[in-house]
Parts: structure tokens; sequence; C-alpha cells
């Protein structure tokens, strides 16, 4: 009887150990961003979690920061200077990840080199009904119908302002003003956030293209448009503020409405600093997943050549003059580079690192110095536009 209770103590002992040992070694793997340890353990876990919930569950991660931090400088060959900011390497979290401003420094930390959040609107909203994010993995895709659920601006600026009160913060910082649902006056809403952020945001974008909120789409429109920028820009010199304006458009412009744009944004009194090219499709090219159905925007691998070929377009139409930032379906350094030489000075991440978890952003770095290395580039900039006639 002793003997059986002293076999029962050792499976028990070593049980213990055997547990702690696997709890310890995926705490390890997890903190160091090992790349196997997250696509064969962790990315599985975390899609058995409804996408909403894996959404916040990676937010709150780098907020509390459970990652741990870039282990190594990156390149000189990655730095580039654009609209009046230095950018340690060209890779940016595109807006929607962290829409409250919750996650910037944990972002930072991992090796983006700026991180656009939002978007915001003035007054704080729940957004639209859930579920409202669905996956396709098979597609590389993620459909959302989020609808500008946000923490509104007085909260968000807070949250900001206390993040640049850190000494050792040294992130670029851009901020994505929306809307709010059923606002008598959209532009005045885009005014009060600039007036809300101009202390905090090194960049703002304005979003006028996101399929998920009524009526937004519309101030694509030229009339629209012109007049929503003429407003903004009169405000800006009102109030001071230096910051670069930028405007983000959805992917699913025709050939004249685009041009409608651009004769929009080369004028004096509605010109724009930079495009952010480009937003969420309604689009469904090609997916095979059932969730296809779902309405909303669709992101990730089916917009890669849909969002390059956009970059190009509007590259071309603006003959090289205003700066762009690429996002859409980009997951390795093939697709940066591909965007780079489109016209794109920047990039942004988002549905990649969904499916791929932090190890993304250093191994694209990686790609990408090396592709710039083999093609004879000693900068990024030394490659934007380098397929357009412009150049």
């Amino acid at each position: 009887m002793a003997q059986r209770l002293s076999n029962q103590a050792k499976l028990k002992s070593l049980f213990t150990v055997t547990s702690s040992a696997v709890v310890l070694f995926g705490g390890i793997s997890l903190y160091q961003g090992n790349e196997r340890f997250y696509s064969k353990v962790v990315i599985p876990l975390v899609q058995l979690l409804d996408p909403e919930t894996a959404h916040n569950l990676a937010v709150k991660t780098l907020k509390w920061g459970l990652i741990s931090k870039q282990k190594t400088e990156d390149s000189n060959l990655l730095q580039t200077t654009i609209l009046g900011l230095q950018f340690k390497n060209p890779i940016g979290m595109a807006a929607g990840f962290d829409k409250q401003g919750e996650a910037v420094e944990g972002l930072n930390n991992i090796g983006f080199s700026f991180v656009e959040i939002g978007s915001v609107t003035p007054k704080p909203q729940p957004g639209n009904p859930k579920p409202r994010v669905f996956r396709l993995p098979e597609d590389g895709a993620v459909i959302n119908r989020y609808g500008f659920n946000s923490d509104g601006h007085d909260v968000v600026s807070e949250r900001l302002k206390k993040l640049k009160e850190n000494k050792n913060f040294n992130c670029i910082l851009g901020v994505n003003l929306g809307m709010n649902k059923g606002t008598k006056d959209a532009v005045e809403d885009y005014i009060n956030g600039i007036k809300k952020f101009m202390d905090v945001a090194d960049y703002f974008v304005i979003n006028v293209s996101s399929p998920n909120t009524p009526g937004l789409r519309s101030l694509q429109n030229k009339k629209n448009l012109e007049e929503l920028l003429i407003r903004i820009n009169a405000a800006r010199k009102s109030m001071g503020t230096k910051q670069p304006l930028l405007l983000k458009l959805a992917p699913d412009l025709s050939d004249s409405e685009r041009q409608d744009v651009v004769d929009v944004i080369l004028k004096k009194n509605s010109k724009i600093d930079g495009l952010v090219l480009c937003n969420t499709t309604i689009m469904r090219p090609n997916l095979t997943n059932s969730n296809k159905k779902e309405s909303g925007g669709l992101s990730g691998a089916p917009l890669t050549d849909i969002s390059t070929a956009m970059i190009s377009d509007m590259y071309r139409r603006t003959h090289g003059r205003i700066p762009i930032i690429g996002v859409g379906g980009i997951s390795s350094g093939v697709d940066v580079y591909n965007k780079i030489r489109a016209g794109a000075s920047l990039i942004q991440l988002y549905t990649s690192y969904i499916y791929n978890g932090p190890p993304i952003v250093g191994k694209i770095k990686r790609e990408l110095c090396e592709i710039l290395e083999t093609n004879g580039f000693s900068s990024v900039s030394d490659a934007v536009g380098k397929d357009s006639g412009n150049r």
C-alpha cells in the first residue's frame, strides 16, 4: 500500500513538473516571439476563440507588455524620411487594429516604426451589432463590419497624452479620424478630431472609405470631398496645426472617381499631404470560405494585387507628388517591395498580423532588406515608384 502511494506521488510529481515545464516553455516561446511556436501552437489556439474576442485579446496582450521587444536594431537600409517624419523602417500597423490607442507602445516594441490608431469618433459609440468580424482562413482574409466602435475623442486623447509623457516613447503616431453614425455635420466631426488630437498626433488620416458607416463613402464624391477638404484645411490654418493630413480611400472607386479625387487633392485649397491606399473592399474576388456572404469590408490576401494596382494608378495620376502609404494583403517582404516599386513610401499591415502574430513583423523586415540589397538599392526611398513611368 505504501509502495502504491509512493508511485502515485511520483506520478503526480512527474505530472506537475512536466506541466510546469510545458507552461514555462510556452511562456518563454510566446514572449520571445518564436515563429514556429506561434504558427503551430499560438495561432491555432487563438483561432478557437471567436474573432472579436481574439482581436481584443491580441490588443490586451500588447497593452500589458506580454510580448517581448524586438531584439535587434533595424538595418539603416530601412530608414526613410517622408511627410517630414523620420521612420526607423517603413512598416506600420494599420488603423482598425488598435482602435482605442491602447497598444501603441507594445506594437512599437515588437518592431513597427509607426502605428495608426482609430478610427476615432467624437462621441463614444458601440458600433454595429455582433457578430461583426469573420475569418476566411482558406482565403487569408477577414471580413469586418465593426462600424467605428470607439471610446470617443476624450478618452482616447487622454490615453495618448499619457503615452506621450513617457520620454522613452519614440513611435510615430497616426490618428485616423471617423464620423459618428448619424452625425449632422461630418466635416465638423473631422475638424473636432484634429483639434482634440493636435497635441499628440504626428499625422492625421481622414477616413472617408469604410464601408460600414452609412453615407461615409459618399464623402469621396468630388463635390463632397472638395467641400470637406476646403473646410478642414481652413480649420487647420486657423488652429496652426503642422501635422500632415492624409486621406484614406476605398479600392472600389471607378476610374472616373479616382480622377475626381486627384483633381480635388491637387488644388491649393483642398490639398492633402498623403494618401492611404487602400481601405477594405466590398468586392468578393474568388473567395472560397462560406463567410464570403457576410456583409462588411474584406481585408487580407485577396487585396494584395488590388491595392498594389491602385497604388500604381494613383501614383501615376498624381505624378508622384503625393506620398502614399500602401496597405492591403501584405504578408511578405516581396509584397512590401512590390508596393514600394508601385509608388508607396510606407506600408501598413493588419490581417497578416492576425494570422501570423508578432513574428510577421521581423520576418517581413528581414525579407525586405534582402530584396533591397539584392536589387542594388541603398534605401527604401530609392525604390519608390520604380515601376512607374514618372520616375
